[in-house]
């Protein structure tokens, strides 16, 4: 069985209509608790949520599905997703629950699950508990004495500053730096600007006014502009931008100039391989991340594995080819010595690390390589009776001509997204002009079969 409810991470849609309603989330819930009640033990869940409207939409339901199932649930109010996969393996629970839509707007949220290792489900177990769904419950829906129970963690919040804190060097301060901190106004809004100032940084912080409809407006590691601002106006030494649901970071240095996840991911990397930390002889990232971080690590005698886009997938190979350092050019950064999914907090506190230790600007420390130019664009097509551009002939024809033309100059990669109704156009390679052209051939014919079909619709 194929899925159909879980994208790339996790499930997701606009809140309060399919799947994201009360009882879609309610379904889930007792499907997964069915799958996940193993044993004889009490069985828990541990339940997050960012700072979106709609949490207080899914929470109740999903906790309420749990609870059927006959499982306690423990409510931690709004945490980062990282914070959640670690509660869960903490606290041995059997299944950890995250609602958010990570970098999407307010209208949007999600559905992740983490297994009681930590680590984001699997694509079979995904698939299982979509054919759990279909299936009645009655007849394992807990007798009445046997019912679940909620209640609310109260120290989860220190849990996980101190687990953060932990991952920075011993004896290493923050001492003499100056950090602007963009929480997205979304889970991460307490605990990341606690987390620099109890190491000793000057905080100054942004995005950290959560209205349950303000989550990454105008803010966050998708809109880095305020942060950037906010490092030269006041004459920070760094700025750090988090997501949503705070796995995701984009740094600025002191001239408020952008710092990728490909940027990050080199710098961290070259420093682990000097001290003999980095495991697997390189390092994991998806087919996103710019030649440029690869000619680089090539250079130090490091590898790049790639990968399928979306953390899960980075996650996956670093564990099954004992790789310890991974992510994505958009900012997960997963450090698995530490952690068991991306964690922005944590990557910032490795890159601090560096800077610290170097004693250097971020402008030099953090502009590891020389990127080659890259082009990435978006085209929302309808998702009205399961459209699918990239099947259409004439786009695959421009594909294959966009390919030729880059030939082994550059590299060519479009996919559809698994978070939203985009397909993703993305080139590389050292000539620009030709770079971009190919860019625009296959987004305008992936947009004029998108108009052909809103035609052959009709009003």
């Amino acid at each position: 069985m194929t899925r159909k409810l879980f994208g790339t991470d996790g499930i997701r849609g606009t809140a309060n209509a399919e799947p994201m309603t009360a009882e879609t989330a309610l379904k889930v819930a007792s499907a997964a608790g069915r799958h996940f009640r193993n044993g004889d033990h009490r069985h828990t869940v541990i339940i997050g949520k960012d700072t979106r409207l709609s949490g207080y939409l899914l929470e109740p339901a999903l906790t309420a599905g749990f609870i059927s199932m006959g499982m306690d649930v423990v409510l931690v109010g709004p945490m980062p997703t990282p914070a959640v996969a670690m509660l869960t393996r903490s606290m041995r629970a059997d299944l950890g629950v995250m609602i958010s839509a990570s970098h999407n707007p307010y209208q949007d949220n999600g559905i992740k699950l983490f297994g009681p290792d930590g680590y984001k489900l699997s694509d079979e177990v995904e698939a299982a508990i979509e054919r759990r769904m279909a299936q009645p419950t009655a007849d394992d829906l807990a007798a009445p004495a046997a019912l679940g129970r909620a209640r609310r963690l109260d120290d989860a919040q220190g849990r996980y500053i101190e687990f953060v804190k932990s991952s920075f060097p011993r004896g290493l301060r923050l001492d003499g730096l100056k950090i602007v901190v963009d929480c997205a106004n979304g889970a991460a809004y307490r605990v990341a600007p606690q987390i620099l100032w109890e190491l000793g940084a000057e905080v100054i912080k942004i995005g950290v006014d959560p209205d349950g409809l303000n989550i990454n407006r105008g803010c966050g590691a998708t809109d880095t502009s305020a942060m950037r601002e906010a490092v030269v106006v006041h004459n920070a030494d760094l700025g750090i931008a988090l997501d949503g649901d705070a796995d995701r970071l984009i740094m600025a240095d002191e001239h408020g100039r952008q710092i990728d996840g490909d940027q990050l991911m080199g710098v961290i990397a070259e420093s682990w391989a000097a001290s003999g930390r980095l495991n697997g002889g390189g390092i994991v990232a998806t087919v996103m991340s710019n030649l440029g971080l690869e000619r680089h690590l090539d250079r130090l005698g490091l590898s790049l594995a790639r990968t399928a886009v979306g953390d899960r997938y980075v996650v996956e190979h670093m564990r099954g080819n004992g790789f310890n350092l991974g992510g994505e050019q958009s900012g997960h950064i997963v450090l698995s010595d530490y952690a068991t999914t991306g964690d922005g907090t944590a990557a910032a506190l490795q890159v601090l690390a560096v800077i610290q230790q170097r004693g250097g600007p971020a402008s030099e420390i953090c502009r590891a390589f020389t990127p080659v130019p890259q082009i990435l664009r978006n085209v929302r097509y309808s998702v009205t009776g399961g459209s699918n551009p990239l099947e259409v002939d004439s786009v695959k024809l421009a594909i294959g001509e966009a390919e030729r033309r880059l030939s082994q100059t550059g590299r060519l990669v479009i996919r559809k997204s698994g978070t939203e109704p985009l397909i993703r156009v993305m080139a590389e390679g050292d000539d620009e002009a030709l770079v971009a052209s190919v860019v625009d051939a296959v987004c305008d014919k992936v947009a004029a079969v998108e108009q052909e079909v809103a035609h052959a619709a009709g009003p």
